[in-house]
């Protein structure tokens, strides 16, 4: 996978339970030279569930990445337009 001077938006939604799985996707977009901008829906950024806290989520994912989340409607709404990411992953994509 090369990624090398790629920005990658990587949206993280609900589905609590599979948070832990999407760090080790952060850290293999790095590795393999991506730029991350972390993304989080509402409820992802701001609910504490049985599966952890999301302040401590969110410290974890700011500090891989090197870049403050993005949650805010009018912080999102310029990704497009803008051109800001080449890739966009949506982690989990609960069906």
């Amino acid at each position: 996978m090369k990624l090398e001077n790629k920005n990658v938006g990587f949206v993280i939604t609900g589905s609590f339970c599979t948070f832990r799985k999407t760090i080790p996707q952060i850290k293999k977009i790095i590795e393999n030279g991506g730029k991350v901008l972390p993304i989080m829906s509402n409820n992802a950024f701001h609910l504490d569930t049985k599966f952890g806290k999301a302040e401590n989520f969110k410290k974890e994912i700011e500090e891989l990445t090197e870049n403050k989340i993005i949650q805010d409607i009018r912080e999102v709404e310029p990704i497009g337009p803008k051109h800001l990411t080449d890739i966009m992953i949506v982690a989990p994509a609960s069906r």
